[in-house]
C-alpha cells in the first residue's frame, strides 16, 4: 500500500529525536499516543491477527486493537501484579501475537518491568514489542535503550502525563526507521494539527524545569508511600505518579466512599481484573498527600 502524501516528516520529530538521542526517522509523532497505538495496530494488525496483553493494564490496549479489527490475547499478571514472564510464553506460543504491548510503569499498578523482563519478552515475542511509557519520566529506567535497528522493540510516550498537555494531545513513537515507514503509511495526512505541533516544540525548551517538576514528584510519592507503610492497608511498588493501595480493614467501595466524604476523591479501581478492593490515589502537593492520609486514617480507624 503506498503512503498517502503528507508533509515530510512530523515536525515535532527532530526536536523529540533529540532530546533521545535518535534519528528523527525513528520518531513518528501523532494526536496523542491512543492514535500511536491505533497506527500501530492499522499496520501491524487487523483481521486474522491478534495482540498480547497482560491484565490488569491499560484498557485502550486491548480497546484500540478490537476497534481495528485484531483480535486480543489477554494474560494475566502474577500474584503480585507483577509481569510473570511464564505466562508471557504461554500467551506469546499460543497466540502468535503481531504487537505485544506492555506498559511500563504499569497503568494502573505503577509497577515497572525490569530491563532484563523486557528483553526477554523481545526474545520471546512473535512480533513487535510495544512499551507503552506514559509515566516513564518518572521511572528511574526506559525501555528506550532497548530500541535499535531490527530489535522487535519499540516505545510510546505521551505529553499529557510528564508535560501536563493532555488537552494538547501530542503523544509519539520511537522505533526502528522500518517501522515509522509503516505507521506513515496507515496515518491519515496532516493528523497532526500546527498548534500542537508548536506546543510539542516549544515545551522540549522546558525540560530542566520538567525534570525538576518530576523530581519534586518522585520525592513526595516516597513521602506517601512512606505514610501508607504505617497504615492498615496492601500498596503496590510505584514508578509512576499515583500508588495502588488495598486497604486491609474495611471493603475499598466503603473506604472510598470515606474519603470522598471527607473532601479527598481517588480512584476506585476495583474494576480492573484482580483488583477488587483496590484504590489508587495520585501524588498531590504536600498539603494536598497530608490531608488524604489524614483522611485515610479516620476513615480505617472508623
Amino acid at each position: 500500500m503506498a503512503a498517502l502524501p503528507r508533509p515530510a516528516g512530523d515536525p515535532p520529530a527532530p526536536a523529540i529525536a533529540e532530546r533521545h538521542g535518535v534519528d528523527p526517522a525513528c520518531v513518528f509523532a501523532a494526536n496523542g499516543s491512543n492514535e500511536v497505538i491505533q497506527s500501530l495496530c492499522l499496520a501491524y494488525g487487523g483481521p486474522g491477527r491478534t495482540a498480547a496483553v497482560f491484565e490488569p493494564t491499560y484498557r485502550l490496549h486491548s480497546h484500540i486493537a478490537t476497534v481495528t479489527g485484531t483480535a486480543v490475547a489477554a494474560g494475566g499478571r502474577g500474584g503480585d501484579l507483577a509481569l510473570d514472564l511464564d505466562e508471557v510464553r504461554r500467551v506469546v506460543v499460543d497466540a502468535r501475537p503481531v504487537l505485544t504491548f506492555l506498559c511500563s510503569p504499569n497503568n494502573p499498578t505503577g509497577m515497572i518491568d525490569s530491563p532484563e523482563a523486557v528483553a526477554e519478552v523481545a526474545d520471546l515475542a512473535s512480533g513487535l514489542v510495544v512499551v507503552d511509557e506514559a509515566y516513564g519520566d518518572f521511572a528511574d529506567w526506559s525501555a528506550l535503550e532497548l530500541v535499535g535497528p531490527g530489535r522487535p522493540v519499540v516505545v510510546t510516550r505521551t505529553y499529557s502525563k510528564t508535560w501536563s498537555m493532555a488537552a494538547a494531545r501530542l503523544g509519539y513513537l520511537v522505533a526502528p526507521a522500518e517501522v515509522v515507514s509503516q505507521l506513515e503509511r496507515v496515518a491519515l495526512p496532516y493528523h497532526l494539527d500546527a498548534v500542537t505541533q508548536a506546543a510539542g516544540r516549544l515545551a522540549l525548551r522546558f525540560q530542566a524545569e520538567m525534570q525538576a517538576r518530576v523530581g519534586a514528584i518522585v520525592a513526595e510519592r516516597r513521602r506517601l508511600v512512606a505514610g501508607l507503610e504505617a497504615l492498615p492497608v496492601h500498596q503496590w511498588p510505584s514508578a509512576a505518579n499515583f500508588v495502588l493501595f488495598r486497604p486491609l480493614v474495611a471493603g475499598g467501595q466503603a473506604v472510598w466512599q470515606g474519603l470522598l466524604e471527607r473532601g479527598v476523591l481517588v480512584r476506585d479501581c476495583a474494576s480492573w481484573p484482580g483488583l477488587d478492593g483496590c484504590l489508587r490515589v495520585t501524588v498531590g502537593t504536600p498539603d494536598e498527600d497530608d490531608a488524604f492520609l489524614a483522611a485515610l486514617t479516620e476513615v480505617l480507624e472508623a
